[in-house]
């Protein structure tokens, strides 16, 4: 089943293209996570919109007996608005960096459960088998591998046996990608001197092969489905 998932269509476009816009902004300073998002609040959701596909798909993976929700890096909950369509009683609590983001999402939806937490889910407290399902989209690409490693363990950890993770995030067509990104990526820390335990916006997504491996490290081993659409990759693994 992973053999067969593609990532990209065209990867010898996508990385040309990815070339090409590396160049076009390689002037561009890093900012951190919180500042980055908070600056975009008024057109995140017209600029997250290309995955409205995949936010679809994401809330049909989920299965109909869940009931308790962590979502990590929530946003104002695009994948939330899919997941309440189909189950408009689950409860959810989103951990999130963004003030403007959470309180985007309780204006929207005032009228579910949900409790938002302004934090660094590196630092949340996610339980100890507490969630039927932990969540996240478009979020994880933004660390390295020690970094997930911990997450994932944490992950493990916060559910319930039997229960589900599931991930919607940016992979990497190839190894290319992967380390043509990895390295910018320190360039440009190294550059404005930050250190490192700050959290910056820059794209630096793991093969499948290798997002998977970090899975396994951490005790998911039992892979229930993979796809790709639009340039969003669905994973979900039961522990």
């Amino acid at each position: 089943m992973v053999n067969n998932v593609v990532i990209r269509e065209n990867i010898e476009q996508h990385m040309s293209e990815l070339k090409d816009w590396l160049n076009e902004t390689a002037y561009v300073e890093l900012e951190e996570m919180g500042d980055f998002f908070t600056r975009r609040i008024n057109d995140y959701e017209e600029h997250m919109a290309i995955w409205s596909r995949a936010y679809q798909r994401f809330a049909q993976v989920l299965p109909s007996n869940v009931k308790s929700i962590l979502d990590l890096g929530c946003g104002t909950g695009l994948e939330l608005d899919e997941i309440w369509k189909k189950n408009p009683n689950i409860e959810v609590a989103g951990v999130d960096l963004c003030q403007s983001m959470l309180d985007k999402l309780r204006e929207k939806h005032i009228d579910k459960k949900i409790k938002v937490i302004c934090e660094d889910y590196f630092q949340y407290d996610f339980g100890t088998e507490k969630w039927d399902a932990v969540i996240s989209f478009e979020s994880f690409h933004h660390f390295l591998p020690k970094q997930k490693k911990v997450l994932y363990d944490k992950i493990y950890q916060s559910l319930k046996k039997g229960g589900l993770f599931i991930l919607g995030d940016y992979i990497a067509c190839c190894e290319e990608e992967e380390r043509l990104l990895q390295e910018i990526y320190f360039q440009k820390r190294k550059k404005s001197g930050i250190p490192e335990d700050r959290f910056v916006h820059f794209d630096i997504p793991f093969t499948l092969e290798h997002e998977l491996s970090v899975m396994r490290e951490a005790g998911f081993d039992k892979i229930t489905h993979v796809e790709s659409m639009d340039g969003a990759t669905i994973i979900v693994v039961e522990k």
